[in-house]
């Protein structure tokens, strides 16, 4: 017998939809009884990787025109008019009891009844509206014996969250190696499994500093860190800083999350590049408000297209996201596409958030500009840290600094304070290293040059991707990844998270597909560069040999 998630792939590749057509589907059916599914339950339901609760299967069988219990498994007709009699479900009906509701041994068949739509059971069951009762009452609430168990939910505010590097693939990726086979992970740019190392120096100073270390700092961080970071800042040209301008964090996450709590309102718009670091599409969406998306060219060395940038500019929109160096495509934006974004921020008065954090692992000569170097008179919000430079990931060392403007957005900084406070102060251990960190030798510019390890990874992967028939990649000019493009006809594509999955389970490669950045269509993945060479031939090897014979 299939189950639940064959059937919905089935069903889904014989009408042609993608999941973003399911969900807009479903929603639309389920939207009179306040159901509402999300990228993330739609992402898992096709991976297999969790079952959809009663409610919301009933909904998705209406939306995709079928059985509920065909849908879900059993072996029953498939077509929609076949439907679940809520006696036969095992959940009571209104005014029942828990002693009364139990079904009888021969409602306990499950077995549906087609009908002509005349009766009143199929006009309940005819509307959403009208089956809000039995979705919510019926079958969402499970009795055993007389006492009803209660079931917690997650919030709805996460049904459009999607974080997806560590999401359903990466799930199984860990059931398999909890079963014992060793899984080539691609998917996270963590340094330290892949042989990097903090420099000693770094290393040394948090030993000598971590006793002096056990009480709170100041909410935004430590003055020496924050000096250091504000000297840093100097040296970036980015305009009228101060001591106080600066707010330490576990990292540039906490940050981004905090940033965008503080300024958003319910349905404020914010612009966020396509693909993105899926971060920020998330903390967003998070802080209720309504994620734009605009797109990156690959045409174009996957620069931002600025003209789709300011077609999507409204009333309600607040501030630009840009993400330079680029997290996942490895651009690197030069000054004349920087500066026509602070054009398009400053005639339409909005803020700017800078996601810099690869900004010293820059490569091929090229240089880093700060775009708040270009915007003095707009309020800019600049993020970096040394998780990548330093390669100390699990230090959780970041910051940001607020600069140019900061008149406009007094209030903003008193919500920004305010949830600084809230959460006290970041891990003063890895502040107490910053000043080493950004003073002392860049033991960083070893590895970017001719010769150095991310240097060499980064031009052997981008070589053997394009070797690849069917594959197409931009050279990355920053950072640890790269975004390439995968044939979707050659190899009849429609899902690219199950494309992963497949790759993941022949040949225990682990890869983020391109939707998990917040990119529409299925015909891009990330590969992250931080294996040694030798490694990156073996996974080459492993995605060159899959895709030979591969159709989905």
């Amino acid at each position: 017998m299939d189950s639940f998630t064959e059937r919905l792939k089935m069903i889904m590749a014989e009408k042609n939809y993608r999941q973003a057509d399911v969900i807009l589907l479903a929603n639309q059916t389920g939207e009179a009884s306040g159901i509402h599914i999300g990228k993330s339950h739609m992402s898992q339901y096709c991976s297999g990787k969790t079952m959809p609760r009663a409610d919301i299967l009933y909904v998705l069988a209406k939306a995709l025109d079928v059985s509920p219990l065909w849908l879900q498994g059993e072996d029953v007709p498939r077509d929609s008019a076949a439907r679940p009699n809520p006696a036969n479900t095992g959940y009571p009906q209104s005014g029942s009891t828990a002693e009364n509701s139990s079904p009888s041994a021969e409602e306990s068949t499950r077995e549906f009844t087609p009908t002509d739509g005349n009766t009143a059971a199929d006009q309940r069951h005819s509307s959403p509206s009208a089956a809000e009762p039995f979705l919510h009452k019926q079958m969402i609430d499970i009795h055993i014996g007389e006492n009803t168990m209660r079931k917690f939910n997650k919030s709805s505010k996460l049904n459009d969250v999607l974080y997806d590097v560590r999401g359903p693939v990466v799930d199984e990726a860990n059931r398999m190696s909890e079963s014992g086979i060793h899984i080539l992970k691609l998917n996270i740019g963590n340094p330290a499994p892949f042989g990097f190392r903090a420099p000693e120096e770094v290393v040394y100073d948090f030993r000598q500093q971590v006793a002096d270390c056990e009480g709170y700092s100041d909410s935004r961080g430590l003055f020496s860190t924050r000096k250091a970071i504000m000297q840093y800042a100097q040296l970036k040209n980015i305009p009228n800083v101060e001591i106080n301008d600066i707010y330490t964090g576990n990292g540039v996450s906490e940050l981004i999350t905090i940033c965008m709590q503080a300024l958003l309102d319910d349905g404020d718009e914010i612009l966020i590049p396509s693909p993105d670091y899926p971060l920020w599409t998330a903390s967003a969406t998070l802080a209720g408000g309504k994620v734009v998306h605009y797109i990156c060219d690959e045409k174009s060395d996957w620069n931002p297209d600025l003209a789709d940038m300011e077609k999507k500019i409204t009333d309600r929109t607040k501030a630009i996201v840009i993400i330079n160096p680029n997290n996942p495509t490895g651009a690197l934006y030069p000054k004349e596409i920087l500066e026509k974004i602070v054009e398009l921020a400053r005639k339409h008065q909005l803020i700017i958030f800078s996601d810099e954090i690869y900004d010293r692992l820059v490569m091929d000569g090229e240089e880093h500009i700060s775009i708040a170097s270009l915007a003095p008179d707009l309020f800019c919000v600049t993020f970096s840290g040394l998780s990548k430079s330093h390669m100390i990931a699990g230090f959780r060392v970041g910051w940001m600094i607020l600069s140019g403007n900061k008149t406009i957005a007094r209030d903003y900084i008193e919500g920004l304070n305010m949830l600084s406070n809230m959460r006290l102060c970041s891990n003063v251990p890895a502040q107490s290293i910053v000043q080493t960190a950004l003073g002392g030798y860049q033991s960083v510019k070893n590895y970017i040059v001719p010769g150095g390890r991310v240097y060499e990874q980064r031009n052997y992967v981008y070589q053997a991707l394009n070797d690849i028939p069917g594959i197409s990649a931009v050279k990355p000019k920053a950072g640890f990844y790269i975004f390439p493009k995968i044939d979707i006809k050659k190899f009849n594509i429609i899902n690219d998270e199950q494309f992963a999955l497949d790759f993941l389970k022949q040949k225990h490669v682990l890869i983020v597909q391109g939707t998990g950045f917040n990119w529409k269509q299925p015909d891009h993945f990330r590969v992250v560069y931080l294996p040694r060479v030798e490694v990156l031939e073996e996974a080459m090897g492993h995605l060159a040999d899959f895709l030979k014979n591969y159709r989905q």
